[in-house]
């Protein structure tokens, strides 16, 4: 084992059997190569006290989009994210990010790319709060189908949110919003709104291609905004979603920049299945290259 390298493994003191048993087969990899320690937290304050130890060590996340959005989130606070390299070690159903970054999804070979791959400038998408996004923040219908597709995801894995989508095309939020990406007008308060997403990444839910095209290393998110105004147009929209054929979809728009505002009816937002609302005005803005993550090699 080189003694030169030094890894420290954050993980989730909550997980499961099944993700416990996907940790050690990862953590029998990088211990092969590294001297490799583990630390699960359970609250903000406990990852705040691992992380103002970790010096110069490598630092891994090991599970979904909410613990690397937890420990980027903790970074950023700390005024430590740049300059910062992160692994990561998928558990759990959804591993969004990981899957626009390209990871393997099974543990032990997300290790070895933790060992192995090459680190790759990464954006971030920032609010007016400095609350952090690092694959994906929806509102309206979006923020609504998350909260369905956790039950059913529960249940029926990565297709949980398509059939949360559909759920709230039926009674979907009523919305009425102005959406300005760099300034310009997208949809003003006259068209009801169905729902906005900001991507980082591409999907959202466990694989569902919400914003197809986003990646993290342009310095741009797309923004996609939804106003199907009919159940049947709705009912089309949701139904295309886990095609990826909804950006074909009459009443929707897709465009891309770096600052988006939102203002009009309350609305909650979901970033990385995070709920955070009601709020009657957001800012996003993308803060290009903001830190690395080890992607896998070319």
């Amino acid at each position: 084992m080189p003694a030169d390298r030094s890894i420290l493994v954050i993980t989730n003191s909550g997980a499961g059997t099944a993700d416990q048993e996907a940790l050690d087969a990862a953590l029998a990899v990088l211990r092969e190569h590294a001297e490799v320690e583990v630390a699960a937290t359970s609250s903000p304050e406990e990852l705040d006290e691992v992380l103002r130890g970790v010096a110069e060590r490598e630092v891994v996340v090991a599970g979904g989009d909410g613990s690397i959005h937890a420990v980027v989130q903790a970074l950023h606070d700390r005024g430590e994210l740049s300059g910062r390299t992160l692994g990561l070690v998928p558990l759990g159903t959804g591993n969004d990010f990981a899957r626009t970054l390209g990871l393997p999804l099974e543990a032990a070979a997300a290790a070895g790319v933790v060992i192995d791959g090459t680190p790759r400038a990464t954006d971030l998408v920032v609010d007016d709060r400095e609350r952090i996004t690092v694959n994906s923040v929806h509102l309206g219908a979006g923020a609504e189908a998350g909260k369905y597709g956790a039950r059913w995801k529960k249940r029926l894995g990565k297709i949980g949110y398509p059939i949360g989508a559909i759920q709230t095309a039926l009674n979907p939020p009523v919305l009425r919003l102005t959406v300005e990406v760099d300034g310009e007008v997208v949809v003003d308060v006259d068209k009801g709104v169905l729902m906005v997403a900001v991507g980082n990444g591409a999907s959202v839910g466990g694989g569902t291609e919400l914003t197809p095209d986003a990646q993290p290393h342009d310095g741009l998110v797309d923004v996609l905004v939804a106003t199907p105004d009919r159940t049947l147009a709705r009912l089309g929209y949701a139904l295309r979603l886990p095609f990826a054929r909804h950006g074909d979809h009459r009443d929707v728009a897709i465009v891309r920049g770096r600052t988006v505002r939102v203002t009009g009816t309350p609305f909650d937002c979901n970033s990385d299945g995070e709920i955070d609302g009601p709020v009657g005005a957001r800012t996003w803005r993308v803060l290009p290259a903001a830190y690395s993550m080890v992607v896998p090699g070319a």
